[in-house]
């Protein structure tokens, strides 16, 4: 599993630099509820299955939970809130009615705006229609469904539960219920499956009531079952040309329904970006409540203790979750914007780069991996930003790092 950063000693009592705070910024929240049924193969988050918990119960989370957004709540004041962002893990796991009260609690403590969007993820296998009713009629908006494939046999390697058809049914579910966004995750490169394979999963998200794909290749991480295997030679790794290939396939298929490619790994009908996460890549502010969950505030970068355990027990005794954090300086930010923001379609503006990064970007465009674009390109904080911007092409978001580290090097 994934280690924390090392950071400064966060403070017992949550508190935040006076510079960090600013009443005027819409803040977004983000909810880790750290428990799965099982652990996939290839998951290095923060999740638990029941056995790794003992007499750990879900009523302790919930408290804990509510204990941190009293905490956040304290130390940020009534701030407007504009998205919730609800992960895992499974939230699923938990009852509809367990999720409809985390949701009313932000109610009771934030100034959650009239058109906030509010999204859960889930994994198909949890869901029921009545499930969803329930859900919809408590506030949320967006729903993101872990399909990853419609392929029995690449479902198998990657270790998940539900059956090929389940997703698709569980849209479908979230659209009668009146869910104003659908989303299905996908995962591209699983040792096995052909591209005719991948096809078949685009083929089947074509013809799903969904306005969002998020499309991502299979990354082998240390310290899971997925790596041990390929380690003993039972799987190769995945192989580049065959995810540059799929990734074109994808993108090619996506676009041609209408979507767009407005960040690297994100497609989307207009009007159905996901507003959580664009919050994130513009480096507005979040808090993120639950076990190693990590939060930014005004350039302060926080996380919590990584166990639910030890989470619970420091808020149960009126602390801090927060394990660590650490100020960001005014060039960390710039070089995060840029890390963040060339991901996006609007790209990165000039002006925020350096004159050696500037000076680079010529050879970037020569090889066909980007494009200066005029005019009124992105928008950060609510606000549009005239002047020139630098802008991958399909090509460079192949190739998205490399150009990354290519322009900051």
């Amino acid at each position: 599993m994934a280690q924390l950063p090392d950071g400064d000693p966060a403070p017992p009592d949550g508190a935040l630099p006076a510079s960090a705070l600013n009443a005027a910024r819409p803040l977004s929240l983000y909810v880790h509820v750290p428990f799965c049924r099982v652990r996939c193969g290839y998951c290095d988050f923060n999740t638990y299955a029941p056995s790794e918990l003992g007499d750990l119960a879900p009523g302790t989370y919930l408290s804990a939970a509510v204990a941190e957004l009293d905490l956040a709540a304290r130390v940020l004041g009534r701030r407007r809130v504009s998205t919730v962002f609800f992960g895992g893990g499974t939230p699923t796991m938990l009852p509809a009615d367990a999720l409809a009260g985390l949701l009313g609690a932000v109610g009771e403590r934030f100034d959650l705006a009239l058109d906030a969007e509010v999204t859960t993820e889930a994994n198909p296998e949890t869901l029921t229609a009545d499930y969803l009713v329930t859900l919809r009629a408590a506030g949320f908006t967006r729903l993101s469904l872990g399909l990853q494939s419609v392929v029995p046999h690449v479902l198998a390697v990657l270790d998940r539960q539900h059956t090929p058809r389940r997703g698709l049914d569980a849209a479908g579910w979230a659209r009668d219920a009146g869910f104003e966004h659908i989303s299905l995750d996908l995962i591209y490169g699983t040792p096995g499956e052909s591209l005719d394979d991948w096809r078949a999963s685009l083929d089947a998200v074509a013809g799903a009531p969904v306005d969002h794909v998020s499309a991502y290749s299979l990354i082998v991480e240390e310290g899971t079952r997925l790596a041990a295997r390929v380690r003993r030679g039972e799987l190769p790794m995945p192989d580049d040309d065959d995810l540059a290939d799929k990734y074109e396939l994808a993108d090619a298929l996506l676009t041609s329904l209408g979507m767009m490619n407005y960040e690297v790994s994100n497609w989307a009908m207009p009007g159905g970006e996901c507003r959580h996460n664009l919050a994130y890549w513009h480096g507005a502010d979040w808090w993120g409540i639950g076990p190693g969950a990590h939060s930014h505030i005004g350039g302060v970068r926080f996380w919590n203790r990584k166990h639910p355990r030890s989470y619970a027990a420091s808020l149960a005794a009126g602390e801090s979750p927060a394990l660590a954090r650490e100020v960001l300086g005014e060039e960390d930010r710039r070089v995060e914007r840029v890390l963040l923001e060339l991901r996006l379609a609007g790209g990165v503006p000039l002006s925020v780069l350096t004159p050696s990064e500037g000076s680079r970007i010529d050879g970037i465009v020569e090889r066909g991996l980007a494009a200066v674009v005029p005019g009124l390109g992105g928008e950060r904080g609510g606000v549009l930003e005239p002047g020139p911007r630098l802008r991958l092409t399909r090509e460079g978001r192949l190739l998205a790092d490399g150009v990354i580290r290519d322009l900051l090097d």
